[in-house]
């Protein structure tokens, strides 16, 4: 499992327009559990981490100076 953050830009919201943001993007935690069930576990609009269908999603590389800066924020 990946100690590196991982980030995703949120492409579907239908189910949880609420909880998450259209081209938003989210910051991924490790759940081994939920990816066997094509789940993913996102800090959500919430503050708090939920899993969400994991097609809601696609995986995005930072350039390192965001990544720092999301990572400060947190």
């Amino acid at each position: 499992m990946s100690t590196k953050p991982q980030f995703v830009i949120c492409i579907k919201n239908e189910d949880y327009p609420a909880s998450l943001q259209l081209w938003k993007v989210y910051r991924v935690l490790p759940d081994e559990k939920g990816s066997r069930h094509n789940m993913i576990r996102v800090i959500d609009e919430s503050g708090e981490d939920y899993l969400f269908p994991a097609n809601y999603f696609v995986p995005v590389k930072l350039p390192q100076a965001v990544t720092s800066a999301i990572l400060a924020t947190a």
